[in-house]
């Protein structure tokens, strides 16, 4: 999910005339791997953590979004904006000792910012994913830093929820059609100063795309995406009221196999552990967590506290993006990234 979730979709009225999300409606490939433009929001969302030839760990994020504007206003000219792009990108360095991130905004078309619907190819100006084969390469060149990476994909693709519809409350229009490519190997270089640096490491990339999220009662969500050591990959996301009451969960967990072990919403729990305070915006992140499903549980430790990402200028938001380390019964099995949105205030697009 990404904001990550980035569901920009907090209520359940619409204006337009968006598709629903239906079960049943098979996922196609490469096809799906594009864009959806009918829908109302749409992301492709990679986190990974890499490596400096000097032995030092980076967490990284790259976001597209795709929003459709209430198309009852839209359409009248050239210039009504049919179909908006957003992107963000985060670079997390304990030596730099908070995040560094950036964020860019088009509207679709004019040479700006276009996404495809036949295989991924998001851009906008000097920022890019796309889909070659079965490698995502990113270009992005943001105000105090630069990624150029190629992550390649060796695992199959992982349909969440029911055969990729992934319910997210208790209406069933309150939904998604997603999948994840984790375990991608990742190259490339990342530069901070003056010249580049090489880095290998692993990533994990979702895509969702959606008309409707959100319960009206739900101010956020809390999410994950590991990659384990042993080759499994798990997923796993909770709905929260006002209260921290879940509203709804689910996830899932990959195993080297291809089996797909699904969680149902009352087989998933979240329990905050360590709180940190943004000395920002005030807003306080439980940036340890407990992760239980079914035959595992997972203590998550973050590689800084500071990953808070603040978005106001693009998709409107003030959330926790960071990089993770999970560890089970004392011993390191796994790395991630971890979402915690709707802690600064309710999430509202």
């Amino acid at each position: 999910m990404a904001v990550a979730l980035a569901a920009m979709v907090p209520v359940s009225t619409r204006a337009a005339d968006y598709p629903d999300v239906i079960p049943g409606r098979p996922l196609r490939f490469p096809e799906d791997h594009g864009a959806h433009p009918a829908f109302r929001t749409e992301w492709w969302y990679v986190t990974g953590w890499v490596r400096t030839k000097d032995g030092r760990d980076l967490g990284i994020q790259i976001t597209f979004f795709r929003s459709r504007p209430d198309i009852a206003v839209a359409g009248r000219s050239r210039f009504d904006p049919a179909q908006l792009l957003f992107a963000h990108a985060a670079l997390a360095d304990p030596r730099h000792g908070r995040l560094r991130h950036d964020q860019v905004a088009a509207r679709a078309g004019f040479g700006l910012a276009e996404a495809a619907t036949t295989t991924t190819d998001v851009r906008i100006d000097r920022w890019s994913l796309t889909l070659e084969g079965s490698t995502y390469r990113a270009r992005i060149q943001a105000a105090d830093f630069e990624m150029t990476l190629a992550f390649a994909a060796s695992a199959p693709v992982v349909l969440q929820g029911d055969a990729g519809y992934s319910r997210k409350g208790p209406r069933p229009a309150q939904a998604s059609y997603y999948y994840s490519r984790p375990h991608l190997t990742v190259s490339g270089s990342i530069r901070t100063g003056a010249d580049p640096e090489a880095v290998t490491g692993s990533a994990w990339l979702d895509h969702e795309w959606s008309s409707e999220i959100l319960d009206p009662a739900a101010v956020g969500w809390d999410w994950i995406g590991l990659n384990l050591e042993d080759g499994s990959a798990l997923m796993a996301f909770r709905i929260r009221d006002a209260e921290g009451r879940p509203l709804w969960a689910g996830g899932s967990l990959a195993r080297p196999d291809g089996t797909v072990r699904r969680f149902t919403e009352k087989e998933v729990q979240f329990v905050p552990g360590r709180l940190w305070t943004s000395p920002r915006t005030g807003a306080r992140y439980p940036v340890v967590m407990r992760v239980d499903v079914p035959g595992l549980t997972v203590m998550l430790s973050p590689l800084l506290d500071d990953q808070e990402l603040d978005s106001r200028a693009s998709v409107g938001t003030i959330y926790w993006e960071g990089a993770v380390t999970a560890t089970a019964e004392g011993r390191t099995v796994g790395r991630g990234y971890l979402e915690l949105t709707g802690y600064f205030r309710k999430l509202r697009l």
